[in-house]
Formats: C-alpha cells, sequence, structure tokens
C-alpha cells in the first residue's frame, strides 16, 4: 500500500509539471498584455472555476474552516499565485522563457533546504553537493543574463523572486495539508482558488484601467481563453495534482518532483522558439537536474 502510494504520489507531481510548464508559455502567447494583467485575468478565472466546483461542499467546510485557515489561505494565495506569477510573467517578458524556467529549476533544492529544520530531515552538510551544483546552475545563468541586455537582468531578478514566493508556498502549504481534517487536497486546493479569485479583484482595478492600451476585440476574446485554459489546467488540476503529491510524499521527495516543470518548461520554451539550448543554458539544465539526482540520492541513503 506504501509503494502505491508513493508510485501515485510521484505520478501526481509529473502531471502537475506538466501542466504547469504551460504557465510559462501564456506571457509569450500575449505579448500585447503586461503582467498585471495575465495575473489578474488568470486568477480571476481561476476564483470563478474553483468557487463553481466547490459550491456543493461550501457549507461543510465554512463550518470546519476557523480564522486561522482562513488567514492561512489568504497570504497562501497571495505568496503562491498572485506575487509568484507577477514576477513570473515579468521575468519570461524580460527575459525569456528559458531562462525563467531554468532559475525555477531551483525549487526542489530551495524547497528542501527550506524543510530542513523538519522531523527526519537530512543535516545541511549532507547537501552541500546539491547545493553546489545548483549554485552553479544559477551562475551559469546569471552569466547568461549579464551579458545579454539589461532587460535580461531584470528578468533573472524577477525570476528569483519568484523562486522564494513559490518556496514559502509549497513548505507552508504542505505542512497545513498534513494537519487539516476533513479537508481534502482538492478542496484546499479550490479553497485557495477562491481566495486568489477574491485577491484578483483588487488587482483588476489598475490591471484594467481604461486609460490603459487599446485592444481590439479579437485580442481580448484571445487574452479570455487563454488565461481561462491557465486557469483549468495550471491552477485547478494542477495545483490538485500537487496537493495529492504532497500529502502522499515526504517533504524531501515531494520537493525533487517540482524539478519536471523545470524539464517541461525548458522543452516548450525552445520548441516555441524553434532552437537548441544554447551552451550556457544546457550547462544550466544539467548542473540543476545533477543536484537534484544528488539531493534524492542523498535522501536515499
Amino acid at each position: 500500500m506504501h509503494t502505491h502510494t508513493t508510485r501515485l504520489g510521484i505520478s501526481a507531481g509529473i502531471a502537475a509539471g506538466a501542466f504547469w510548464g504551460l504557465v510559462f508559455l501564456a506571457p509569450k502567447l500575449t505579448p500585447g498584455f503586461s503582467p498585471l494583467q495575465l495575473s489578474a485575468g488568470r486568477y480571476l478565472a481561476y476564483g470563478l472555476v474553483a468557487a463553481v466546483l466547490v459550491a456543493r461542499s461550501w457549507r461543510r467546510l465554512a463550518a470546519l474552516l476557523t480564522w486561522r485557515e482562513w488567514r492561512t489561505l489568504a497570504w497562501l494565495s497571495l505568496s503562491g499565485n498572485i506575487v509568484y506569477y507577477l514576477c513570473l510573467a515579468q521575468a519570461v517578458q524580460s527575459g525569456g522563457v528559458a531562462m525563467t524556467s531554468i532559475v525555477i529549476g531551483l525549487l526542489p533544492l530551495a524547497v528542501t533546504l527550506a524543510g530542513s529544520r523538519e522531523p527526519g530531515a537530512l543535516p545541511l552538510r549532507r547537501l552541500a553537493p546539491s547545493m553546489a551544483l545548483g549554485a552553479a546552475g544559477l551562475a551559469c545563468i546569471g552569466w547568461d543574463a549579464w551579458r545579454s541586455p539589461a532587460g535580461s537582468l531584470a528578468g533573472l531578478l524577477c525570476a528569483v523572486g519568484a523562486l522564494a514566493s513559490w518556496t514559502i508556498y509549497a513548505v507552508a502549504n504542505r505542512r497545513w495539508l498534513a494537519r487539516l481534517d476533513g479537508v481534502s487536497a482538492n478542496e484546499w486546493s479550490l479553497l485557495v482558488g477562491v481566495m486568489t479569485g477574491a485577491q484578483a479583484l483588487l488587482l483588476a482595478v489598475p490591471a484594467f484601467d481604461a486609460a490603459g492600451p487599446v485592444h481590439s476585440g479579437a485580442e481580448w476574446l484571445e487574452f479570455v481563453l487563454l488565461v481561462t485554459a491557465v486557469a483549468v489546467f495550471c491552477s485547478v488540476l494542477g495545483n490538485a495534482l500537487w496537493n495529492h503529491a504532497s500529502r502522499a510524499l515526504p517533504m524531501a521527495l515531494m520537493g525533487q518532483m517540482i524539478v519536471f516543470e523545470t524539464i517541461f518548461a525548458s522543452l516548450y520554451g525552445f520548441l516555441w522558439e524553434r532552437r537548441w539550448p544554447g551552451s550556457l543554458e544546457a550547462a544550466a539544465l544539467v548542473l540543476l537536474v545533477a543536484g537534484v539526482v544528488s539531493c534524492a540520492s542523498a535522501h536515499r541513503r
């Protein structure tokens, strides 16, 4: 039973990474819209879809949750969705899909380090090789961005901000899922979606200011269809799969699953740009994957 649960958790983590990788293409598909508009649109759609799906269980969940849980949902939504996607969208538009996805590839190591104080966690000296490999991968991307136009460096800084924001979310969300009773992983994900949608209402006012750029009806239709697709596949399905993996796997192994987001996002990015990775990009990917393998090996030992 334990092996079966672990396999299902790993499969869910891989599938979540495949869905999340699509997020990196959205800013490229709508270049005329700002990161603020993309974030507001995506999470308004996420909130609406989540509200419809959780409506049947709303009374039961509202009776189970205290003010502390609602407050946690609020800041989990802010750090894991609003702030994260604002930084990510700006990073993609400024520095490109490949650079952003590779920086986000540090998440497995970041989550493992953030959870290093949990019971049974490995001492940091055992993680030194994986941390060194991850740092070398980030150095490759940093050097590549430094040699590129100024926008790439700004994109790198935004990508690092997204990395920090989602690391906080992943660790805190996993800890809350472990202590919740009577709330399934999917229901918790939908509640985060409802809270995110409420926060996105505040973003909508400055995002869709009438004084902003004028778009045609076809452009707005394309935008609405895109953010709705991202909300359904990346937020609703991807987050539900990730919450299942978070409950099925220990923190150390759960953290390693995030590397599949980087792998899929990099693949999508190179296909979109119709090119092979550059030498520094390839080196960074190899170093990041090696860091994850080293980290997983340390935990097996």
